[in-house]
């Protein structure tokens, strides 16, 4: 799956960069949310694989905070690249004629790097009101990487701050994010059911890969947020775990596949790599 999830992801970072046609605003957010997801997977498979490879068990609480904090940030900078994605889509079924003029480079740019600097924003807290709890229960942790709503649990004292703020997060960034793309397809719903069935199609069409990944993010996201704040099943003590891995392994290997295979440019890039590997590959021969 990480092989996979690289593979992927670097594949439709480079056909983005070196196809001039590709460097329109859809394909700018596809771009990041690959990076996004290379990212993410690099930041956790390793380390799941040092757990089930090798038996590495163990870590210290310095690189837990680490490694937590950059889960949360790159989740966080994902959620708000979906909700990007969804208002891209709003402009182009709703307003074609405006797209261009709408989302210029500039406000791209302004979009991107407001993604980036709340995505980071919100999770600094999140490493001090960790350290500042006493003591421990435990150090014995069921997830294969690191989050802030189990090491929480393990404290001690009192965790009200952390709750607090962890409802905080999500609200402020799940709930917000949830609810602009779920207004931006009312409308894009909307405008489709107005408009001929042959444009009916096409139109929704370009909006089957960003559903795919909206569902395959916030889902297991959602579920694991629930299941976190839930007492433990007895008939399914690892449930929380399977939904942990879901969220964090499905979409970096998922992603690529599904606008590889749902988005006609992007599918026009890959036969042009793969013609071009070949190509050289002939020629090398024949020298």
């Amino acid at each position: 799956m990480y092989i996979v999830a690289v593979l992927g992801n670097a594949t439709i970072l480079y056909i983005i960069k070196v196809d001039q046609e590709l460097h329109g605003p859809m394909y700018i957010f596809i771009f990041m949310l690959s990076a996004i997801d290379l990212s993410l997977a690099t930041t956790t498979m390793p380390r799941m694989l040092g757990i089930f490879w090798m038996d590495d068990r163990k870590v210290t609480f310095d690189m837990y905070l680490t490694q937590m904090s950059f889960i949360h940030s790159l989740s966080a900078m994902e959620s708000g690249v979906l909700v990007a994605m969804a208002v891209d889509r709003y402009v182009a079924i709703c307003h074609p004629l405006r797209y261009s003029s709408i989302l210029t480079s500039e406000k791209i740019c302004k979009m991107s790097a407001l993604i980036v600097v709340r995505g980071a924003l919100v999770m600094i807290p999140i490493p001090f009101i960790i350290k500042r709890l006493p003591y421990w229960k435990s150090n014995v942790l069921t997830h294969s990487y690191c989050v802030h709503q189990e090491v929480m649990n393990l404290a001690c004292g009192d965790i009200k701050v952390n709750v607090i703020y962890g409802l905080f997060v999500i609200f402020s960034i799940v709930g917000i994010d949830l609810v602009f793309i779920s207004v931006s397809y009312m409308l894009i719903i909307k405008t489709v059911l107005g408009v001929v069935a042959e444009e009916n199609r096409k139109a929704f069409g370009t909006c089957a890969a960003h559903i795919c990944a909206v569902l395959l993010y916030y889902i297991p996201l959602i579920g694991l947020s629930v299941i976190h704040r839930l007492k433990s099943n007895a008939n399914l003590p690892n449930l929380h775990i399977l939904f942990g891995d879901i969220y964090l392994l499905l979409p970096p290997v998922i992603n690529p596949l599904i606008y590889g295979i749902k988005t006609k440019q992007i599918r026009n890039g890959l036969k042009k790599l793969y013609s071009k590997i070949i190509h050289q590959e002939k020629t090398s021969g024949n020298v």
